[in-house]
Protein backbone atom coordinates (compact mmCIF):
# COMPACT_ATOMS: atom_id res chain seq x y z
CA UNK A 1 0.00 0.00 0.00
CA UNK A 2 1.29 3.47 -0.74
CA UNK A 3 -0.33 6.89 0.11
CA UNK A 4 0.84 10.42 -0.51
CA UNK A 5 -0.45 11.64 2.61
CA UNK A 6 0.84 15.11 3.40
CA UNK A 7 1.29 13.55 6.98
CA UNK A 8 4.61 11.60 6.01
CA UNK A 9 6.54 14.90 5.62
CA UNK A 10 8.28 16.27 2.46
CA UNK A 11 7.72 14.52 -0.51
CA UNK A 12 10.25 12.85 -2.89
CA UNK A 13 10.13 9.01 -2.52
CA UNK A 14 7.17 7.44 -2.68
CA UNK A 15 8.66 5.14 0.51
CA UNK A 16 9.14 8.89 2.06
CA UNK A 17 5.46 8.87 2.58
CA UNK A 18 4.41 5.16 2.70
CA UNK A 19 2.03 4.25 5.32
CA UNK A 20 2.76 0.81 6.65
CA UNK A 21 0.03 0.11 9.13
CA UNK A 22 -1.87 1.94 11.95
CA UNK A 23 -1.74 2.29 15.49
CA UNK A 24 -4.15 -0.17 17.79
CA UNK A 25 -3.07 0.23 21.07
CA UNK A 26 -1.34 3.23 22.96
CA UNK A 27 0.29 2.62 26.71
CA UNK A 28 2.39 5.41 28.17
CA UNK A 29 5.51 5.45 26.41
CA UNK A 30 4.54 2.28 24.37
CA UNK A 31 2.38 1.63 21.49
CA UNK A 32 1.26 -1.23 18.74
CA UNK A 33 0.44 -1.21 15.54
CA UNK A 34 -1.16 -3.57 12.91
CA UNK A 35 1.38 -4.09 9.89
CA UNK A 36 -0.42 -3.82 6.49
CA UNK A 37 2.76 -4.63 4.70
CA UNK A 38 5.25 -7.05 4.09
CA UNK A 39 8.48 -5.70 6.63
CA UNK A 40 10.93 -5.91 3.26
CA UNK A 41 8.67 -3.07 1.63
CA UNK A 42 8.17 -0.52 4.55
CA UNK A 43 10.77 1.89 3.32
CA UNK A 44 14.16 1.94 1.56
CA UNK A 45 15.36 -0.54 4.43
CA UNK A 46 13.63 -3.82 5.71
CA UNK A 47 11.75 -3.33 8.36
CA UNK A 48 13.09 -4.54 11.73
CA UNK A 49 14.18 -4.49 15.47
CA UNK A 50 15.22 -1.00 15.84
CA UNK A 51 13.88 0.25 12.46
CA UNK A 52 12.27 3.71 12.95
CA UNK A 53 8.75 5.20 12.30
CA UNK A 54 6.32 7.96 12.63
CA UNK A 55 3.05 9.20 13.65
CA UNK A 56 1.19 12.63 13.29
CA UNK A 57 0.46 15.48 11.64
CA UNK A 58 1.89 17.96 9.41
CA UNK A 59 2.71 19.96 12.43
CA UNK A 60 3.84 17.17 14.92
CA UNK A 61 5.35 13.96 14.23
CA UNK A 62 5.96 11.46 16.99
CA UNK A 63 8.96 8.94 16.46
CA UNK A 64 8.66 5.41 17.47
CA UNK A 65 11.54 2.75 17.61
CA UNK A 66 10.44 -0.99 16.35
CA UNK A 67 10.52 -3.05 19.54
CA UNK A 68 9.27 -6.12 18.22
CA UNK A 69 7.69 -7.72 15.29
CA UNK A 70 5.24 -11.05 16.09
CA UNK A 71 1.85 -12.48 14.34
CA UNK A 72 -0.49 -12.79 17.41
CA UNK A 73 -2.01 -16.49 16.03
CA UNK A 74 -0.17 -17.77 13.22
CA UNK A 75 -1.48 -21.42 13.39
CA UNK A 76 -5.18 -20.11 12.41
CA UNK A 77 -3.69 -17.33 10.00
CA UNK A 78 -5.22 -17.73 6.23
CA UNK A 79 -1.97 -17.78 4.54
CA UNK A 80 -0.79 -14.24 3.32
CA UNK A 81 -3.38 -12.72 5.67
CA UNK A 82 -2.45 -12.87 8.96
CA UNK A 83 -2.64 -9.96 11.45
CA UNK A 84 1.29 -8.97 11.96
CA UNK A 85 1.88 -6.52 14.43
CA UNK A 86 4.82 -4.55 15.86
CA UNK A 87 5.38 -3.42 18.97
CA UNK A 88 6.86 0.47 19.15
CA UNK A 89 8.45 2.56 22.11
CA UNK A 90 8.10 6.40 21.85
CA UNK A 91 11.41 8.46 21.88
CA UNK A 92 10.56 11.48 20.77
CA UNK A 93 8.87 14.10 18.24
CA UNK A 94 9.47 16.57 15.69
CA UNK A 95 8.02 19.73 15.60
CA UNK A 96 7.71 22.69 12.83
CA UNK A 97 7.28 26.05 14.07
CA UNK A 98 5.01 26.42 10.67
CA UNK A 99 3.39 23.87 7.89
CA UNK A 100 6.49 24.49 5.18
CA UNK A 101 9.28 24.69 7.84
CA UNK A 102 12.00 22.24 8.78
CA UNK A 103 10.90 20.05 11.45
CA UNK A 104 13.22 19.88 14.48
CA UNK A 105 13.70 16.51 16.17
CA UNK A 106 13.38 16.73 20.22
CA UNK A 107 13.63 14.00 22.47
CA UNK A 108 10.35 13.11 25.01
CA UNK A 109 7.06 12.86 23.91
CA UNK A 110 4.27 15.37 24.47
CA UNK A 111 1.84 14.23 21.93
CA UNK A 112 0.68 10.98 21.89
CA UNK A 113 -0.82 9.01 19.18
CA UNK A 114 -4.27 7.80 19.31
CA UNK A 115 -5.68 4.85 17.65
CA UNK A 116 -5.96 4.47 14.12
CA UNK A 117 -3.48 6.56 12.95
CA UNK A 118 -1.51 6.36 10.63
CA UNK A 119 2.15 4.61 10.64
CA UNK A 120 4.56 5.81 8.23
CA UNK A 121 8.11 4.48 7.22
CA UNK A 122 10.66 6.97 8.55
CA UNK A 123 12.42 8.73 5.34
CA UNK A 124 15.97 9.40 5.11
CA UNK A 125 15.45 13.22 5.57
CA UNK A 126 13.84 12.12 9.17
CA UNK A 127 16.72 9.62 9.87
CA UNK A 128 19.15 12.30 9.30
CA UNK A 129 17.30 14.49 11.42
CA UNK A 130 17.34 12.44 14.03
CA UNK A 131 20.89 10.60 14.33
CA UNK A 132 22.94 13.37 12.43
CA UNK A 133 23.03 16.92 14.87
CA UNK A 134 26.38 17.75 14.67
CA UNK A 135 26.72 20.87 16.78
CA UNK A 136 29.62 22.66 18.90
CA UNK A 137 30.07 20.15 20.94
CA UNK A 138 28.91 16.88 19.37
CA UNK A 139 31.89 14.37 18.03
CA UNK A 140 31.01 11.68 15.46
CA UNK A 141 32.07 7.88 16.80
CA UNK A 142 30.58 5.74 14.48
CA UNK A 143 27.73 5.12 11.66
CA UNK A 144 24.18 3.89 12.14
CA UNK A 145 23.07 0.12 12.26
CA UNK A 146 20.31 0.72 10.19
CA UNK A 147 21.84 2.97 7.54
CA UNK A 148 25.58 2.67 7.49
CA UNK A 149 26.05 6.10 5.73
CA UNK A 150 24.49 8.02 8.91
CA UNK A 151 26.97 8.68 11.22
CA UNK A 152 26.36 8.47 14.57
CA UNK A 153 27.38 11.61 16.65
CA UNK A 154 27.80 11.91 20.30
CA UNK A 155 26.98 15.51 22.30
CA UNK A 156 30.12 16.01 24.50
CA UNK A 157 28.36 17.95 27.17
CA UNK A 158 26.27 15.63 27.92
CA UNK A 159 28.17 12.44 27.60
CA UNK A 160 30.77 13.72 30.35
CA UNK A 161 28.79 16.40 32.34
CA UNK A 162 26.37 13.01 33.35
CA UNK A 163 29.02 10.48 33.14
CA UNK A 164 29.07 7.25 31.12
CA UNK A 165 30.02 3.73 30.68
CA UNK A 166 31.48 1.20 28.32
CA UNK A 167 30.17 -2.16 29.41
CA UNK A 168 31.36 -5.53 27.16
CA UNK A 169 32.70 -9.07 27.66
CA UNK A 170 36.50 -9.99 26.71
CA UNK A 171 36.66 -9.64 22.81
CA UNK A 172 33.76 -7.23 22.31
CA UNK A 173 35.91 -4.88 21.13
CA UNK A 174 35.60 -2.86 24.79
CA UNK A 175 39.05 -1.41 25.00
CA UNK A 176 39.16 -0.43 21.13
CA UNK A 177 35.44 1.46 21.66
CA UNK A 178 36.83 3.50 24.53
CA UNK A 179 39.65 4.46 22.75
CA UNK A 180 37.09 4.99 19.59
CA UNK A 181 35.22 7.45 21.97
CA UNK A 182 38.02 9.26 23.94
CA UNK A 183 40.02 10.10 20.46
CA UNK A 184 37.06 11.36 19.01
CA UNK A 185 36.84 13.48 22.27
CA UNK A 186 40.22 14.66 22.75
CA UNK A 187 40.90 15.31 18.69
CA UNK A 188 38.26 18.21 18.88
CA UNK A 189 39.29 19.17 22.37
CA UNK A 190 42.67 19.60 22.08
CA UNK A 191 42.84 21.58 25.94
CA UNK A 192 40.82 18.90 27.85
CA UNK A 193 41.89 17.42 31.09
CA UNK A 194 41.48 13.29 30.81
CA UNK A 195 43.11 10.93 33.36
CA UNK A 196 42.73 7.48 32.52
CA UNK A 197 43.78 4.82 34.87
CA UNK A 198 45.45 1.94 32.73
CA UNK A 199 45.85 -1.30 34.85
CA UNK A 200 47.27 -3.38 32.58
CA UNK A 201 49.27 -1.50 30.19
CA UNK A 202 46.79 -1.26 27.20
CA UNK A 203 46.51 2.26 26.21
CA UNK A 204 49.74 4.02 26.17
CA UNK A 205 50.19 2.43 22.29
CA UNK A 206 46.90 3.74 21.10
CA UNK A 207 47.87 7.08 22.13
CA UNK A 208 51.11 7.95 22.17
CA UNK A 209 50.91 11.00 19.59
CA UNK A 210 48.25 13.02 22.15
CA UNK A 211 48.76 11.41 25.83
CA UNK A 212 51.08 11.70 28.54
CA UNK A 213 52.35 8.17 29.19
CA UNK A 214 53.48 7.50 32.60
CA UNK A 215 54.51 4.34 33.69
CA UNK A 216 56.27 2.90 36.70
CA UNK A 217 59.15 4.49 37.79
CA UNK A 218 57.29 8.02 36.18
CA UNK A 219 55.44 9.55 38.26
CA UNK A 220 55.02 9.94 41.92
CA UNK A 221 52.57 10.15 44.22
CA UNK A 222 53.98 11.20 47.46
CA UNK A 223 52.75 10.05 50.91
CA UNK A 224 51.99 13.03 52.31
CA UNK A 225 49.28 13.32 49.91
CA UNK A 226 47.30 10.75 51.60
CA UNK A 227 44.48 11.41 53.67
CA UNK A 228 44.44 9.97 57.22
CA UNK A 229 41.90 6.51 56.11
CA UNK A 230 44.28 6.31 53.00
CA UNK A 231 47.22 5.93 55.06
CA UNK A 232 46.39 3.62 57.63
CA UNK A 233 44.93 1.32 55.30
CA UNK A 234 48.50 0.48 54.37
CA UNK A 235 50.42 1.42 57.89
CA UNK A 236 48.18 -0.21 60.25
CA UNK A 237 47.79 -4.23 60.65
CA UNK A 238 44.42 -5.94 60.96
CA UNK A 239 45.21 -6.78 64.73
CA UNK A 240 42.97 -6.59 67.72
CA UNK A 241 45.00 -3.33 68.79
CA UNK A 242 44.12 -1.48 65.65
CA UNK A 243 42.00 1.10 66.89
CA UNK A 244 45.07 1.92 69.36
CA UNK A 245 47.46 1.67 66.58
CA UNK A 246 45.24 4.23 64.30
CA UNK A 247 44.93 6.81 67.34
CA UNK A 248 48.37 6.55 67.86
CA UNK A 249 50.01 7.05 63.52
CA UNK A 250 46.83 9.72 63.67
CA UNK A 251 48.67 12.05 66.51
CA UNK A 252 52.31 11.39 64.52
CA UNK A 253 51.52 12.45 61.94
CA UNK A 254 49.80 15.76 62.97
CA UNK A 255 52.51 15.98 65.00
CA UNK A 256 54.92 15.87 61.68
CA UNK A 257 52.93 17.99 59.82
CA UNK A 258 53.29 20.97 62.38
CA UNK A 259 56.75 20.15 63.40
CA UNK A 260 57.43 20.40 58.99
CA UNK A 261 55.16 23.73 58.44
CA UNK A 262 55.78 25.45 61.70
CA UNK A 263 55.97 29.10 60.20
CA UNK A 264 53.06 28.42 57.82
CA UNK A 265 50.32 30.87 59.35
CA UNK A 266 47.53 27.76 59.56
CA UNK A 267 49.73 25.05 60.83
CA UNK A 268 47.62 24.82 64.25
CA UNK A 269 44.78 24.01 61.83
CA UNK A 270 46.32 21.18 60.08
CA UNK A 271 44.36 17.49 60.82
CA UNK A 272 46.18 14.02 59.48
CA UNK A 273 44.26 14.76 56.58
CA UNK A 274 45.61 17.92 55.54
CA UNK A 275 47.87 17.64 51.95
CA UNK A 276 50.73 19.27 52.92
CA UNK A 277 54.55 17.62 53.29
CA UNK A 278 56.10 16.47 56.63
CA UNK A 279 58.46 13.92 56.86
CA UNK A 280 58.33 10.49 57.91
CA UNK A 281 61.03 10.34 60.15
CA UNK A 282 59.78 13.23 61.91
CA UNK A 283 56.96 10.56 62.53
CA UNK A 284 59.08 7.82 63.75
CA UNK A 285 60.81 9.88 66.00
CA UNK A 286 57.90 10.82 67.89
CA UNK A 287 57.03 7.22 68.14
CA UNK A 288 60.27 6.65 69.62
CA UNK A 289 59.38 9.64 72.29
CA UNK A 290 56.24 8.42 72.99
CA UNK A 291 57.55 4.67 73.16
CA UNK A 292 60.33 6.02 75.93
CA UNK A 293 57.61 7.85 78.00
CA UNK A 294 55.71 4.73 78.47
CA UNK A 295 55.98 3.47 82.33
CA UNK A 296 55.51 -0.22 81.17
CA UNK A 297 57.41 -1.44 78.20
CA UNK A 298 54.42 -4.30 77.79
CA UNK A 299 52.56 -1.04 76.11
CA UNK A 300 55.42 -0.56 73.36
CA UNK A 301 53.77 -3.32 70.69
CA UNK A 302 51.53 -0.49 68.83
CA UNK A 303 54.45 1.90 68.34
CA UNK A 304 57.03 -1.31 67.18
CA UNK A 305 54.16 -2.35 65.00
CA UNK A 306 53.83 1.30 63.28
CA UNK A 307 57.33 1.92 62.85
CA UNK A 308 58.29 -1.19 62.10
CA UNK A 309 55.77 -1.26 58.56
CA UNK A 310 56.55 2.59 58.05
CA UNK A 311 60.67 1.43 57.69
CA UNK A 312 59.65 -1.76 55.70
CA UNK A 313 58.05 0.98 53.03
CA UNK A 314 60.93 3.44 52.75
CA UNK A 315 63.08 0.13 52.39
CA UNK A 316 61.12 -1.61 49.61
CA UNK A 317 62.25 -0.02 46.20
CA UNK A 318 58.57 -1.19 44.99
CA UNK A 319 56.75 1.69 46.95
CA UNK A 320 59.54 4.27 46.03
CA UNK A 321 57.01 5.98 44.36
CA UNK A 322 54.90 6.79 46.99
CA UNK A 323 57.49 5.90 50.09
CA UNK A 324 60.32 8.04 50.21
CA UNK A 325 62.34 10.71 52.62
CA UNK A 326 62.75 13.37 49.78
CA UNK A 327 59.27 13.87 49.12
CA UNK A 328 59.32 15.74 51.90
CA UNK A 329 61.78 18.02 50.51
CA UNK A 330 59.56 19.81 48.20
CA UNK A 331 56.05 21.08 48.62
CA UNK A 332 55.32 19.97 44.70
CA UNK A 333 51.66 19.38 44.90
CA UNK A 334 51.03 21.51 42.19
CA UNK A 335 53.29 20.37 39.90
CA UNK A 336 52.04 16.55 40.56
CA UNK A 337 48.62 18.16 39.64
CA UNK A 338 49.23 19.93 36.82
CA UNK A 339 51.28 16.74 35.53
CA UNK A 340 48.16 14.55 36.02
CA UNK A 341 45.37 16.42 34.80
CA UNK A 342 47.58 18.34 31.87
CA UNK A 343 47.53 21.28 32.97
CA UNK A 344 48.12 22.99 30.79
CA UNK A 345 47.50 20.29 28.10
CA UNK A 346 49.68 21.37 25.34
CA UNK A 347 47.86 19.80 22.80
CA UNK A 348 48.08 16.29 24.31
CA UNK A 349 45.12 16.51 27.19
CA UNK A 350 45.04 12.81 28.58
CA UNK A 351 47.32 11.28 30.98
CA UNK A 352 47.88 7.77 31.10
CA UNK A 353 48.92 6.39 34.34
CA UNK A 354 50.25 2.84 33.92
CA UNK A 355 49.62 0.84 36.94
CA UNK A 356 50.61 -2.57 35.65
CA UNK A 357 53.71 -2.52 37.92
CA UNK A 358 51.91 -1.02 41.58
CA UNK A 359 52.16 -3.82 43.70
CA UNK A 360 48.99 -5.71 44.71
CA UNK A 361 48.95 -4.65 48.66
CA UNK A 362 48.96 -0.92 47.60
CA UNK A 363 46.78 -0.78 44.01
CA UNK A 364 43.47 -0.39 46.42
CA UNK A 365 45.18 2.91 47.74
CA UNK A 366 46.90 3.80 45.19
CA UNK A 367 43.61 4.21 43.33
CA UNK A 368 41.53 5.24 45.82
CA UNK A 369 44.54 8.62 46.61
CA UNK A 370 43.79 9.00 42.38
CA UNK A 371 39.96 9.12 42.46
CA UNK A 372 39.78 11.54 45.44
CA UNK A 373 42.20 13.64 44.30
CA UNK A 374 40.40 13.84 41.31
CA UNK A 375 37.08 15.09 42.84
CA UNK A 376 39.20 17.34 45.46
CA UNK A 377 40.62 19.05 42.60
CA UNK A 378 37.46 19.73 40.66
CA UNK A 379 35.70 20.75 43.43
CA UNK A 380 38.14 23.44 44.80
CA UNK A 381 38.06 24.47 41.49
CA UNK A 382 34.85 25.36 40.98
CA UNK A 383 34.17 23.69 37.84
CA UNK A 384 36.14 26.44 36.25
CA UNK A 385 38.94 22.97 35.15
CA UNK A 386 36.81 20.22 34.01
CA UNK A 387 38.33 16.27 34.38
CA UNK A 388 37.19 13.04 32.55
CA UNK A 389 38.36 10.33 34.96
CA UNK A 390 38.33 7.22 33.37
CA UNK A 391 38.60 3.64 35.01
CA UNK A 392 39.48 0.77 33.07
CA UNK A 393 38.75 -2.87 34.88
CA UNK A 394 36.43 -0.76 36.83
CA UNK A 395 34.28 -4.20 38.42
CA UNK A 396 37.49 -4.38 40.21
CA UNK A 397 37.67 -1.63 42.40
CA UNK A 398 34.19 -0.09 42.23
CA UNK A 399 32.35 -4.01 43.07
CA UNK A 400 29.58 -4.28 44.55
CA UNK A 401 30.90 -6.09 47.94
CA UNK A 402 33.70 -5.55 50.59
CA UNK A 403 35.29 -8.50 49.87
CA UNK A 404 37.75 -6.79 47.49
CA UNK A 405 39.02 -4.60 50.03
CA UNK A 406 38.72 -1.63 47.86
CA UNK A 407 35.58 0.09 50.07
CA UNK A 408 37.68 4.20 49.88
CA UNK A 409 37.91 3.47 45.88
CA UNK A 410 34.13 2.90 45.88
CA UNK A 411 33.38 5.87 48.24
CA UNK A 412 35.38 8.18 46.20
CA UNK A 413 33.88 7.28 42.66
CA UNK A 414 30.42 7.17 44.75
CA UNK A 415 30.90 10.38 45.01
CA UNK A 416 32.22 11.30 41.97
CA UNK A 417 28.81 10.23 40.76
CA UNK A 418 26.64 11.57 43.03
CA UNK A 419 28.42 15.09 42.98
CA UNK A 420 30.86 15.47 40.52
CA UNK A 421 28.79 16.96 37.20
CA UNK A 422 28.23 19.81 39.77
CA UNK A 423 32.01 20.31 40.28
CA UNK A 424 33.03 19.88 36.53
CA UNK A 425 34.62 15.95 37.38
CA UNK A 426 33.18 13.45 34.48
CA UNK A 427 33.62 9.49 35.32
CA UNK A 428 34.17 6.79 32.34
CA UNK A 429 33.69 3.26 33.70
CA UNK A 430 34.65 0.73 31.54
CA UNK A 431 33.99 -3.01 32.91
CA UNK A 432 33.80 -6.51 31.39
CA UNK A 433 31.59 -7.71 34.12
CA UNK A 434 28.99 -4.90 35.08
CA UNK A 435 26.73 -7.59 37.03
CA UNK A 436 29.43 -7.05 39.72
CA UNK A 437 29.51 -2.87 39.37
CA UNK A 438 28.49 -0.77 42.68
CA UNK A 439 24.91 -0.36 41.37
CA UNK A 440 24.51 2.75 42.82
CA UNK A 441 27.95 3.96 40.94
CA UNK A 442 26.77 2.35 37.60
CA UNK A 443 22.99 4.14 37.79
CA UNK A 444 24.37 7.76 38.07
CA UNK A 445 26.28 6.85 34.48
CA UNK A 446 23.48 8.77 32.36
CA UNK A 447 24.65 7.10 28.77
CA UNK A 448 25.63 3.26 28.62
CA UNK A 449 27.76 1.54 25.73
CA UNK A 450 26.87 -1.87 25.82
CA UNK A 451 28.46 -3.97 23.80
CA UNK A 452 28.78 -8.13 23.43
CA UNK A 453 27.61 -9.50 26.04
CA UNK A 454 27.26 -13.96 26.82
CA UNK A 455 26.37 -14.02 30.11
CA UNK A 456 22.92 -13.62 31.21
CA UNK A 457 23.62 -12.02 34.61
CA UNK A 458 25.51 -9.48 33.15
CA UNK A 459 22.67 -8.50 29.94
CA UNK A 460 19.91 -8.69 33.10
CA UNK A 461 21.74 -6.22 35.29
CA UNK A 462 22.51 -3.87 32.08
CA UNK A 463 18.71 -3.74 31.09
CA UNK A 464 18.69 -2.45 34.79
CA UNK A 465 20.54 0.90 34.40
CA UNK A 466 18.57 1.37 30.77
CA UNK A 467 15.89 3.62 30.64
CA UNK A 468 12.43 1.77 28.95
CA UNK A 469 12.95 3.65 25.10
CA UNK A 470 16.04 1.48 25.13
CA UNK A 471 15.16 -1.90 25.98
CA UNK A 472 13.96 -2.83 22.93
CA UNK A 473 17.74 -3.10 21.75
CA UNK A 474 19.24 -5.28 24.38
CA UNK A 475 18.10 -8.71 22.89
CA UNK A 476 20.40 -8.00 20.33
CA UNK A 477 23.93 -7.72 23.27
CA UNK A 478 24.68 -11.65 22.55
CA UNK A 479 24.18 -11.20 18.91
CA UNK A 480 26.50 -8.16 18.41
CA UNK A 481 29.33 -8.00 16.09
CA UNK A 482 33.24 -6.96 17.43
CA UNK A 483 33.21 -3.15 17.35
CA UNK A 484 29.17 -2.86 17.46
CA UNK A 485 27.14 -1.30 20.92
CA UNK A 486 24.24 -0.48 21.68
CA UNK A 487 24.00 3.20 22.86
CA UNK A 488 21.73 4.50 25.13
CA UNK A 489 21.54 7.75 27.46
CA UNK A 490 21.51 11.51 27.39
CA UNK A 491 24.74 11.51 24.73
CA UNK A 492 23.19 10.23 21.93
CA UNK A 493 19.80 11.63 20.90
CA UNK A 494 17.74 8.30 20.82
CA UNK A 495 18.56 4.89 21.47
CA UNK A 496 20.77 3.27 18.92
CA UNK A 497 22.44 0.29 17.65
CA UNK A 498 26.03 1.85 16.15
CA UNK A 499 29.17 0.56 14.09
CA UNK A 500 32.50 2.24 16.49
CA UNK A 501 34.46 3.73 13.81
CA UNK A 502 37.15 1.44 13.20
CA UNK A 503 40.67 2.51 14.28
CA UNK A 504 43.62 1.85 12.42
CA UNK A 505 46.69 -0.43 14.02
CA UNK A 506 48.57 1.92 15.82
CA UNK A 507 46.12 3.83 17.70
CA UNK A 508 44.62 0.57 18.82
CA UNK A 509 45.07 -0.31 22.24
CA UNK A 510 47.14 -3.21 22.85
CA UNK A 511 44.65 -6.00 24.69
CA UNK A 512 44.99 -8.47 21.89
CA UNK A 513 45.02 -12.55 22.80
CA UNK A 514 47.88 -14.24 23.06
CA UNK A 515 48.42 -16.69 19.88
CA UNK A 516 48.80 -19.85 21.65
CA UNK A 517 48.15 -21.79 18.17
CA UNK A 518 50.99 -20.08 16.75
CA UNK A 519 53.42 -20.00 20.00
CA UNK A 520 53.34 -23.42 20.81
CA UNK A 521 54.01 -24.39 16.96
CA UNK A 522 57.49 -23.10 16.71
CA UNK A 523 60.70 -23.29 19.11
CA UNK A 524 62.02 -20.10 17.68
CA UNK A 525 62.86 -17.18 20.56
CA UNK A 526 62.19 -19.71 23.37
CA UNK A 527 65.91 -19.90 23.96
CA UNK A 528 66.16 -17.81 27.19
CA UNK A 529 62.70 -16.61 27.87
CA UNK A 530 63.07 -17.92 31.57
CA UNK A 531 66.07 -16.28 32.27
CA UNK A 532 64.13 -12.95 30.99
CA UNK A 533 60.94 -13.67 32.88
CA UNK A 534 63.02 -13.95 36.35
CA UNK A 535 64.91 -10.65 35.08
CA UNK A 536 61.57 -8.98 34.83
CA UNK A 537 60.22 -10.57 38.04
CA UNK A 538 62.66 -9.55 40.05
CA UNK A 539 63.28 -6.24 38.85
CA UNK A 540 59.22 -5.45 38.89
CA UNK A 541 59.51 -4.27 35.79
CA UNK A 542 57.74 -5.13 32.04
Amino acid sequence: MTHTDNAAGSGGSPFETQVIGRVVSVDGAQASARLDIAPAQAGPHTLQIGSMVKMGSVRHMVFAMVKSLHVPDPAVAAPGGEVRIMDLELVGEGVRAQADAPMNFRRGVSFYPTLGDAVFAASQEDLTRIYVQPDASSVRIGTIYQDQDLPAYVSVDDLLGKHFAVLGTTGSGKSCGIATILRAIITEHREGHVLLLDLHGEYGHAFRDCANLLGAGEFKLPYWLLNFEEMQEIVVEKTDEEETDKAILRQAIVHAKQALNADTEWSARFDSDSPVPYRIRDVLRYLDESMGKLDKPTGAAPFLRLRNRMNAMLSDRRFEFMFNERFAMDDDMGDILAQLFRIPANGKPMTILDLSAVPSDIMKVVISLLCRLAFDFAYWGDGNTPVLLVCEEAHRYAARTDESGFALTRRALSRIGNEGRKYGISLGLVSQRPSELDMGILSQCSTIFAMRMNNTRDQDFVRGTLSESGLGLTDALPSLRTGEAVVVGEGLAVPARVYLDFLPEEQRPSSGTAEFSKSWKTGENKEGAVATIVERWRRQRR
